[in-house]
């Protein structure tokens, strides 16, 4: 009896265009998502929102300066990495994520907000996070496309936010105080990607 009560009120209110709570979540997650479709920071990028439950909301760089680059390696795929950072459980994000194939720039968080990336909250508020497809120790991961269109998005960055273009403030996640991650890696080709950043 409860059931069929339950059923009929979900009828009733679909047929009054009543949306139920869970209804209502998924629209205004899709109304979220559309909304800033267009809103990416980088032209050469697509939006791939990551969870609203994966980032803070903030007005950077009013609230907080912006002064950093933080280079990393996924060690999953990029289409994995998208995933986990639409997986509101997982408490994760960058702003955007680097494919290795062609160099591909999706935008997951949006660079007025704080990505949650870095593993030091100071470090979050005060820098742009960049993930890229692959992993530590397989270096084939590292294409020419890659390194090219990560330059070319760190340049945008850096001329945005005033940011010198140098390794002081274009760092890898290992170098952020208190990590416990290793990446970029020691297979990460620092002198070629910074002669990229200020050549691009």
């Amino acid at each position: 009896m409860d059931r069929r009560r339950l059923i009929q009120g979900a009828a009733a209110a679909a047929t009054a265009g009543v949306l139920l709570p869970t209804a209502r979540a998924h629209a205004s997650a899709r109304a979220y998502a559309s909304a800033r479709a267009a809103d990416t920071d980088y032209p050469s990028a697509y939006w791939a929102p990551a969870s609203p439950s994966n980032y803070t909301v903030c007005s950077r760089p009013s609230e907080y300066p912006v002064q950093y680059v933080i280079i990393h390696v996924t060690q999953v795929t990029f289409d994995v990495t998208l995933g986990i950072f639409q997986n509101p459980a997982k408490k994760v994000s960058a702003h955007y994520v680097v494919r290795s194939s062609d160099g591909a720039v999706a935008q997951c968080v949006q660079e007025r907000d704080v990505a949650w990336h870095a593993g030091n909250w100071d470090y979050n508020t005060r820098s742009v996070g960049i993930e890229h497809e692959g992993w530590v120790d397989q270096p084939e991961y590292f294409t020419h496309a890659m390194y090219e269109q990560s330059a070319a998005l760190t340049a945008s960055v850096c001329d945005r936010y005033g940011i010198p273009k140098d390794r002081e403030h274009i760092i890898g996640h290992n170098e952020v105080p208190g990590a416990d991650h290793t990446d970029p890696g020691p297979l990460w080709d620092w002198t070629r990607y910074i002669r990229l950043v200020n050549f691009a």
